[in-house]
């Protein structure tokens, strides 16, 4: 039933996570218990049936929140900020575990990508710039303690987690020295030895010193928008470390594409969700995007170990859209694997 992982077809499809809330629904009240359980239930069946090799849970709540609240909670702290082990747990892995089951009685084993906010990412936004590096280190410990509980599931198997760090490489209010975030990314992801380790980037400056992480080895950059990102990954520095790259192929950055198309097309598609729809996905096609992906082949070759949308679907229109968005994003990954396998 399972996939050794060296039989896998590369690249494996995944999504960073963000996935649109239901109709009706708002991010500052969302549904609590059997309520929200189900919503998170739903959107991640549709991110399997779209064809998702391996499904982030939909990161429907604060990417912040969902973890600095019990790392700020005493009850739930061994000290100031290191989560208790048995309180680092993730809610949604709960519905993915049985999402996973039910999924094992019909002969398939439910793989998946975990994803928990950086340590770096989570001390920006309780302190800002400043540097406590004691701080920054129990951060990182927490963060890894969240993923070694990620892996404690019996119904579905984590293929690669990732440490999620959008201000690396962007933010003036990252003081830290080098050295210093480089041995808190080790600390956060030493639990990932038997598996694949992802550093989840917005910006490829930080790429190579994540690569020298020995935890990690696989590199995230948002490259659908800015494919010229990849030419700043140095591919011996990848090889050196044995490390590969997750390839965004799928642009998601949905007010700049439709601010685009209205000056283009001359309307306001905001108001047509049908045409809106239609025009998006003639605009970023299956063929385009396997496009990309032959772009990034080039520069990497098998150094490419995972593709797929770059992350912000949160934002987009609807789920039905999509969710179709993510299987042209499948399309395009299985013409490309034909082509090269």
């Amino acid at each position: 039933m399972k996939i050794m992982r060296e039989e896998r077809k590369t690249p494996i499809f995944d999504d960073v996570g963000s996935y649109p809330l239901p109709k009706g629904v708002k991010r500052d009240s969302l549904p609590q218990g059997e309520d929200y359980e189900n919503m998170v239930k739903d959107a991640l069946v549709q991110k399997i049936k779209a064809g998702v090799d391996a499904p982030t849970y939909p990161q429907f709540r604060d990417m912040i929140k969902m973890f600095m609240d019990p790392i700020e909670d005493p009850e739930k702290s061994e000290t100031p900020y290191l989560v208790k082990k048995e309180d680092a747990r993730i809610l949604e892995l709960e519905v993915l575990d049985a999402v996973g089951k039910e999924l094992e009685k019909e002969g398939t084993r439910l793989e998946a990508r975990v994803c928990v906010t950086g340590p770096v990412e989570l001390y920006l936004s309780a302190f800002g710039a400043t540097e406590y590096a004691d701080i920054l280190q129990n951060l990182a410990q927490s963060v890894s303690r969240f993923l070694e509980a990620s892996k404690s599931y019996s119904n579905f198997d984590v293929i690669v987690a990732s440490v999620d760090e959008p201000s690396l490489g962007i933010s003036p209010n990252v003081v830290f020295r080098e050295e210093e975030i480089s041995n808190a990314l080790d600390i956060a992801t030493r639990s990932c030895k038997d598996i694949d380790c992802e550093v989840h980037l917005h910006s490829p400056l930080m790429a190579d010193l994540c690569a020298r992480v020995p935890g990690i080895n696989v590199i995230g950059v948002e490259s659908a928008s800015n494919p010229d990102y990849l030419k700043l990954v140095d591919k011996k520095t990848l090889e050196d470390h044995d490390s590969y790259i997750r390839a965004g192929i799928a642009r998601t950055d949905i007010d700049g594409m439709v601010a685009r198309l209205n000056d283009q097309l001359g309307v306001n598609l905001w108001t047509d969700p049908k045409t809106l729809e239609m025009e998006i996905m003639k605009m970023e096609s299956s063929d385009l995007m396997e496009t990309r992906l032959e772009g990034a082949h080039r520069i990497f070759g098998d150094r490419i170990k995972y593709a797929g949308p770059d992350c912000g679907l949160g934002s987009w229109p609807s789920q039905e859209m999509t969710s179709r968005y993510l299987a042209n994003c499948k399309r395009a990954i299985q013409s490309f694997r034909a082509k090269h396998h």
